[in-house]
C-alpha cells in the first residue's frame, strides 16, 4: 500500500528542487534520509523533513512495513510565482520572479 505526503508552497525554484528529488529516487527510505540529511542544497531539508512526514504516515496506517519502505515517486511541481519589480537605471524597472514548488512523494513497500 502506497503512502503519500506533499509540501505545498516552497519558496525554492522547481528546477533547484529537482535537482535534489532525483538524488532519492528510487531508493530505500533509510537510504534517502541519510543522503537528505548531508547534502548541501537549500531544498535537501524540507525534503528530509517530507520523508520523515511520509515515514510517520506510513506508521499511522500500520498497515506497511516501515523497514522495507522505499521512494516510489517523487514529483517536484511549479507553484505559483511571486512577481517583484526591481528599479534599474534611467527610472526602469524589470520583474523579478520568485518561484515556488510543490513537492509530493509517494513511499512504498518492497
Amino acid at each position: 500500500m502506497a503512502v503519500k505526503a506533499s509540501l505545498k508552497y516552497l519558496r525554492v525554484s522547481p528546477r533547484k528542487a529537482r535537482l535534489v528529488a532525483n538524488l532519492i529516487r528510487g531508493k530505500d527510505l533509510d537510504e534517502a534520509l541519510q543522503l537528505m540529511r548531508f547534502t548541501r542544497r537549500k531544498a535537501a531539508r524540507p525534503v528530509f523533513k517530507l520523508l520523515k512526514s511520509a515515514e510517520a504516515n506510513a506508521d499511522q496506517t500500520g498497515s506497511v512495513d516501515i523497514d522495507n519502505l522505499y521512494v516510489k515517486t517523487i514529483t517536484v511541481d511549479p507553484g505559483p510565482t511571486m512577481k517583484r519589480m526591481m528599479p534599474r537605471a534611467m527610472g526602469r524597472a524589470t520583474l523579478i520572479r520568485k518561484r515556488t514548488s510543490h513537492i509530493t512523494v509517494v513511499l512504498d513497500e518492497r
